[in-house]
């Protein structure tokens, strides 16, 4: 679940000071000459040309993605490097204006342009064009990726989708080892590319002044590195109890179904957790139901009854937006997104959405089946879609959102609206059950939401050090495995050498987006849910909450998308919260009941590992 915009090798911009002084990027090079005509005659030209080539790369990048041939990624990779190359120039040349006065507005305009890539090319032609070539090629590895059994039978190959449904629904362990193992397979070809990718892309970062590509995700919060850093912790540590009785409570009942292959006290095995990666627990919940909390419906066996098309579900998400206020989507939309899987071609089938022309031609792809799952990730993708339109009159340096969380936040906003008072209003469900049957509803969203918060920060913990060469090649798949049993308390399956790559086969790995945006993105959700509620009215508990069809809370909810990135995210996050800070304890209150019925099921009970 990610978006895709003119940006899509970058992250959202942050600026808490001058680039120069705050962060250590290039030495003020600002010349005696520069005037504030310069300045913004500078940023004219840099607007219009960021709109003209990004928009050329984000439809190389669509039919890339889309059409996955040679001739797609040789195509994609020449309009991304002429878009990062531009952008790497722009933001040299920034500097030249790091002392002259210029408006509030330009001057962060000028701030974020330094902080603008998640990747950035070298000076040198042949390296810069070696490292894009390295990007199209590892992004479609990943989506050609197929686990095939027998290398003879070709026919018997698996795609993602393949694996993905065995590991939610097979209860043989031995079938699940082989399987998660297989999918696995996919990912050591991309081993020698993404090392080269890794000297290549830090070469480009410290040409423009950091220190490596880590450190210039970093510098993108509206805050010192350092800070943001310690943001995390505290945030990690405000929601890490009730991960840890989560995963204490899951461990429990897993050991029950599977023995031995569980520990009863210790890391659980990943292969286990039904998903690829361990990030979403959604689908082991019949494993670990609460006795007589059965919510007394299945959204997906009602879409599967009812046999309703992708198309009518994206319809529903659509629905959802306007309801608050917000215009429907363009023709376009309809014309030229990707819902289902194509039968006569390979397609990179991640959810994502696109902002093709940065005003109107948004866009989703996703290869759409009927599950709860992708109803609620429709609702996600369209976040980004409508969070795109709102901002689209404002600069194009500042049309993102306040931070990349922010971005990722919105649809899961609006995803935690699909209560069960909803699906009745929308006439998906008769009756909604009684709040006694919530632990069943609180424990089905807990595997998904707070069994993927340590999964959000370890993609880029491992990132970063592998960047700073605080882990080294040889050393590549031992860190990723330290950092997941650190964070999530997961194991794999069987003894993983570095022969295997395995963070490539997490598609957000290939394709370089950063990941602590989703990180973020898990806590705004909720603090956004709670604040939005109580302007809708709501009385329900918090886990009942839905704002469909409340305008005043899709007013306060355009006024912050409207905003972009004009402004620091604090005051985004106040436009909608009435707070400046990230708040963990949103999470907290929706879970409580879940929280107090744990601590019953685990008395005497090892928790942790």
């Amino acid at each position: 679940m990610t978006f895709k915009t003119w940006a899509r090798v970058r992250s959202a911009f942050a600026v808490a000071a001058i680039c120069a002084t705050a962060f250590g990027c290039a030495q003020n090079t600002s010349s005696p000459a520069a005037t504030p005509a310069d300045a913004k005659a500078f940023l004219d030209t840099v607007n219009a040309t960021v709109k003209t080539l990004g928009v050329e790369q984000g439809r190389a990048g669509w039919v890339q993605q889309t059409f996955i041939t040679d001739d797609t990624e040789a195509i994609a990779a020449r309009a991304n490097q002429a878009f990062i190359d531009a952008i790497a120039r722009f933001a040299k040349d920034a500097t030249k204006y790091d002392t002259v006065q210029v408006p509030a507005d330009q001057r962060r305009q000028l701030n974020l342009l330094k902080l603008s890539l998640v990747m950035v090319t070298p000076a040198d032609p042949k390296e810069s064009d070696e490292l894009t070539k390295i990007m199209a090629r590892l992004e479609s590895t990943y989506g050609k990726g197929k686990w095939c059994p027998d290398p003879s039978k070709p026919d018997a190959c698996r795609n993602i989708d393949e694996v993905t449904k065995i590991l939610a629904t097979s209860r043989n362990e031995k079938e699940l080892r082989a399987t998660w193992e297989g999918w696995h397979t996919i990912s050591p070809p991309m081993r020698k590319d993404y090392q080269r990718f890794v000297e290549l892309s830090n070469k480009g970062a410290t040409e423009l002044g950091f220190a490596d590509t880590g450190a210039m995700w970093r510098s993108k919060y509206d805050m010192p590195p350092d800070d943001f850093t310690k943001e995390l912790d505290r945030l990690w540590d405000q929601v890490r109890p009730l991960y840890l009785k989560l995963h204490a409570y899951v461990r429990m009942k897993l050991h029950e179904k599977y023995g031995d292959a569980v520990p009863a006290s210790g890391p659980i095995p990943a292969h286990l957790l039904g998903n690829i990666w361990a990030q979403d627990w959604s689908n082991v919940y019949p494993l670990v139901a609460p006795k007589n909390a059965d919510p007394g419906f299945s959204l997906t066996d009602i879409l599967k009854t009812r046999n309703m098309p992708p198309l009518e579900m994206v319809r529903a998400g659509e629905r959802f937006y306007t309801s608050l206020g917000f215009a429907p989507l363009p023709k376009t939309f309809w014309e030229r997104s990707l819902f289902v899987r194509p039968r006569d071609r390979d397609v990179v089938c991640h959810a994502s959405a696109w902002d093709i022309d940065l005003e109107e031609d948004v866009r989703i792809k996703m290869c759409i089946e009927q599950t709860a799952e992708d109803f609620s990730t429709i609702h996600h993708e369209l976040g980004h879609d409508f969070y795109q339109r709102a901002y689209k009159d404002q600069p194009v340096l500042f049309r993102d959102s306040a931070n990349d969380g922010f971005h990722e936040a919105i649809g899961d906003t609006i995803a935690l609206s699909v209560t069960p008072e909803y699906l009745v209003t929308i006439g998906l469900l008769d009756k909604a059950p009684d709040t006694s049957r919530d632990i069943g509803l609180l424990m089905t969203r807990a595997l998904e939401k707070v069994g993927f918060l340590p999964f959000g920060l370890l993609i880029d913990q491992w990132r970063w050090k592998v960047f700073s060469g605080e882990v080294t090649p040889a050393q590549y798949n031992k860190a990723w495995w330290d950092l997941k049993l650190k964070y999530q308390g997961v194991v794999p399956p069987s003894p993983r050498s570095e022969d295997f790559f395995d963070p490539g086969a997490k598609y957000h790995v290939p394709d370089n987006t950063p990941y602590t945006r989703y990180f973020l993105a898990d806590i705004l959700q909720f603090q956004f849910h709670r604040a939005l509620s109580k302007t809708a009215g709501c009385t329900l508990p918090l886990n009942r909450c839905s704002i469909y069809e409340s305008k005043p809370a899709g007013q306060r909810l355009n006024a912050m998308l409207s905003m972009g990135l004009s402004k620091p995210w604090p005051e985004a996050l106040d436009a909608l919260t009435g707070s400046r800070q990230m708040d963990a304890t949103a999470i907290l209150d929706y879970f409580a009941p879940l929280s107090k019925w744990l601590d019953e099921q685990l008395k005497g009970k090892p928790v942790g590992w």
